[in-house]
């Protein structure tokens, strides 16, 4: 019984790596879309979103599965229960994936307003939030999880500064722009969403691995305090 619920849980690990996986994917082609301003592209990641609805609605059925059968304990608990909302989590990073995907069918067949350096700066820097997560929760890698809770502020700096310049430098000195900045304004919002979910599954982490709870109090973490 233990060697099959052992085998069981390697499972589930492995389907939500590979969620993580389609999430991570999802986030980098958009963002490639917006760039290259191909509308191909968005629309693939709009229309991959169905698998990665499946998949989550696959994990949770497995997990739920689980606690049923084998109504585990303890740190099997916590791995199971950190699981089904680190599925959550990814699901919405992919759907905030597809709305990046939906502004540059908006943007299709206009110029860019600007260079993109900040853009795919801040789509580089949630990512790696994304994937740094996911590798604390694969190695139950406290001080991984703590790096990316702490990174979110740089996230919410970089997004400002974005949104700071579109309207200061561009809306409000020439309307004309406001339908290319627009959408640009919400790109910078949805990865700056992505980068709050990566965030909520690095604080999931910390609670499966040390059963404490350490959301909505990063102070804990900023000066090394033991978890």
């Amino acid at each position: 019984m233990q060697r099959h619920f052992d085998e069981d849980l390697r499972n589930l690990n492995a389907n939500i790596i590979k969620m993580a996986s389609l999430a991570e994917d999802a986030i980098q082609n958009a963002t490639r879309a917006l760039k290259d301003q191909d509308p191909a592209l968005a629309r693939t990641v709009i229309n991959n979103d169905q698998q990665i609805d499946e998949m989550e609605l696959f994990i949770e059925e497995q997990a739920i599965d689980l606690l049923a059968r084998m109504q585990p304990m303890a740190s099997d608990l916590r791995f199971i229960t950190t699981g089904m909302k680190i599925n959550a989590e990814l699901e919405r990073i992919a759907d905030l994936a597809v709305n990046i995907a939906h502004r540059v069918l908006e943007l299709s067949g206009m110029p860019h307003l600007k260079p993109l350096v900040d853009i795919p700066k801040l789509s580089a820097l949630t990512s790696s939030m994304v994937k740094n997560a996911i590798d604390a929760f694969v190695n139950h890698d406290e001080s991984i999880a703590r790096k990316v809770i702490l990174s979110d502020s740089e996230v919410d700096q970089l997004n400002n500064v974005i949104r700071q310049e579109l309207v200061n430098d561009y809306m409000i000195k020439d309307s004309k722009t406001v339908t290319r900045a627009v959408p640009l304004l919400l790109i910078a919002r949805h990865l700056e969403r992505i980068g709050d979910h990566a965030t909520n599954i690095a604080e999931d982490v910390i609670y499966m691995v040390h059963a404490k709870i350490v959301k909505h109090h990063p102070e804990k973490l900023d000066d090394g305090q033991s978890i």
